[in-house]
């Protein structure tokens, strides 16, 4: 990961760092909070990064 990537969090699945290169959606929770969905590029599948 470069300096200029920031993380989104972890997988779930296998724990991984995931960037922002990997978002594959983003939306806005009922709460009003942003929500991700993006692909480990560990395990390949498609998480909320934790």
């Amino acid at each position: 990961m470069t300096a200029d990537e920031s993380s989104l969090g972890h997988c779930p699945e296998c724990g991984e760092d995931i960037s922002e290169a990997w978002i594959l959606v983003e939306y806005e929770k009922d709460d009003g909070t942003k929500g991700v969905w993006a692909e480990c590029p560990v395990c390949e599948d498609v998480v909320a990064p934790e």
